[in-house]
């Protein structure tokens, strides 16, 4: 059946039983199964344009109460495998008890530092009838009442006597679209900004102050920053390994102080010498008021030295990488939205595409998850048609979940897919070479497999690019198109991401390729 006659039956459906009032909230119940999830893809689709706006959740569904427990074909314990990635679960045994489960799981997933609720519902429970009663729920606040004033006290104060500020911005900051709260500390104490990977676009990546992402993979002027700064003010942040490298050597000199919702992510990777817990742009408006306005020009020049004596640099001889998100940064006005998977090309989407925007950069960070990128764009595509998506992955990525370009095709609407194609997976081909002697141990993709005929046969347009001269005139091609577009770009497969900071290393041991050559 048509996509557009399918929506059209259920569309006609839901009128005829006047189905949907202004303001539902409609849960779909998903089996994994082609019926539930056709279903929950019609309904987000019909949710854009339907005249009455509804919000729309999806519900797992588990056998019947009386087989739980025992094995039964299809069951599976779904609230044990998803313990450590919710922050809680339910199995509603009980119709009587589904509606108020279902107010509690929402309650639950918005306080706070937001995050996933499973709610699985039996089959039996699913068929079985009780007396609803509407209730008026109650919207979630941000979360103010952990706020100390005492706290903010003291944060103000060690920012009004800081002399070298450093601002470090995290994935907390986009979750509280504190970015105004942000840019607005940054340039009141006149401190320079980095950010993790989560935290991309809270601060604009266009801005004089912003010195590049920190970390493995930071610029040299970052890295170098958080070794000299002295007081690190932590925006959302959580300290992971890849940032901090050296617990022991971290920001030597720097006093810390960390601002975020979860007092779980406090002293947990990093002591601090101060912190504030509580909503990250409800703190920053508290603070924006009790901190004085500061020059540091000193600083600052210090760092505009460093970032014109360690620029990001790559071969500009040959098709590479960087090249190519260059490109599509200059021919989009770094107006996308950008996922990608994990590896060489996520890192250098990081470095060379300067977000200025929240939620324009999606990846899966920590996780470190393949395969993430084709169905995070896809998703992103279909709740903001009228931006430009492009998801950038990597050869060995794209063959994880290069099927959903049928997926995509069938969406019907315009989506750009980059692949690096180096022909291994670069990041462990990279550490192989710096740290294992080149013994390539699983890393080489040299079957043959060619992306363009194989999206070609999903129904997706697809070019191969092998020259830098061809990437403009690709890139415009597919930016202008009206459905998806694969671009196979070849790319020297001893490419590699530069700076970088060895695993477990000080942050001031960052090395580029030109150290390597020395």
């Amino acid at each position: 059946m048509q996509q557009q006659k399918l929506l059209s039956l259920i569309r006609q459906a839901i009128e005829d039983y006047n189905m949907i009032e202004e303001g539902d909230k409609i849960a779909v119940g998903v089996s994994g199964g082609k019926d539930s999830l056709a279903l929950l893809h019609a309904m987000k689709i019909l949710n854009r344009f339907y005249p009455k706006k509804f919000e729309l959740y999806a519900i797992t569904c588990n056998v019947g109460t009386a087989l739980l427990g025992k094995d039964s074909f299809q069951e599976v314990d779904i609230a044990g495998i998803v313990m450590p990635v919710t922050k809680h679960s339910y199995i509603v045994k009980d119709v009587t008890k589904l509606a108020d489960t279902i107010r509690k799981a929402f309650i639950i997933a918005k306080s706070g530092r937001p995050g996933p609720v499973l709610v699985d519902v039996p089959k039996d429970v699913t068929a079985a009838k009780c007396e609803y009663i509407r209730h008026t729920i109650t919207a979630v606040e941000p979360k103010v009442d952990t706020i100390r004033p005492k706290d903010v006290d003291t944060a103000a104060q060690m920012i009004a006597a800081a002399k070298k500020p450093f601002i470090f911005v995290g994935g907390g900051a986009v979750i509280a679209d504190a970015s105004e709260e942000v840019r607005a500390l940054a340039h009141k104490i006149q401190a320079p900004v980095c950010d993790s990977l989560m935290g991309k676009g809270a601060f604009s990546g266009e801005d004089e102050l912003y010195t590049g992402p920190v970390g493995m993979h930071g610029t040299k002027t970052s890295n170098y920053a958080m070794c000299e700064c002295d007081l690190l003010i932590t925006l959302g942040a959580r300290f992971s390994d890849r940032v901090t490298g050296d617990t022991k050597t971290f920001a030597p000199k720097a006093k810390i102080l960390q601002i975020d919702v979860d007092a779980a992510e406090i002293n947990k990777n990093i002591a601090v010498d101060a912190s504030v817990i509580g909503d990250l742009r409800e703190v920053l408006k508290l603070l924006l008021v009790k901190i004085p306005e500061k020059r540091h020009d000193e600083w600052v020049q210090h760092i505009q030295d460093m970032k014109e004596k360690y620029p990001l640099n790559y071969d500009h001889s040959q098709l590479t990488g960087p090249y190519v998100i260059q490109k599509l940064y200059e021919l989009t006005d770094g107006d996308a939205i950008v996922s990608t998977d994990v590896g060489q090309h996520q890192m250098w989407a990081a470095q060379y595409f300067k977000f200025k925007e929240p939620r324009t950069f999606l990846t899966s960070g920590g996780l470190g998850t393949m395969g993430y990128g084709l169905g995070a764009a896809i998703g992103a595509k279909m709740g903001c048609p009228d931006k430009t998506v492009v998801n950038i992955a990597g050869d060995g990525c794209f063959r994880m979940n290069m099927n959903e370009i049928a997926t995509a095709v069938r969406c019907g609407k315009p989506l750009v897919q980059i692949i690096l194609n180096n022909h291994v997976l670069g990041m462990v081909r990279q550490w192989q070479t710096l740290f294992y002697e080149q013994r390539y141990s699983q890393t080489i993709l040299n079957d043959g497999v060619d992306f363009v005929k194989v999206s070609e046969a999903m129904g997706a347009k697809a070019i191969r690019v092998t020259k830098m001269e061809e990437v403009e005139p690709a890139l415009k091609m597919a930016l202008s198109s009206e459905g998806p577009v694969v671009l196979d770009c070849w790319i020297d497969q001893d490419l590699s991401v530069y700076p970088m900071v060895p695993a477990g290393a000080s942050l001031d041991e960052v090395f580029d390729e030109e150290d390597v050559k020395k």
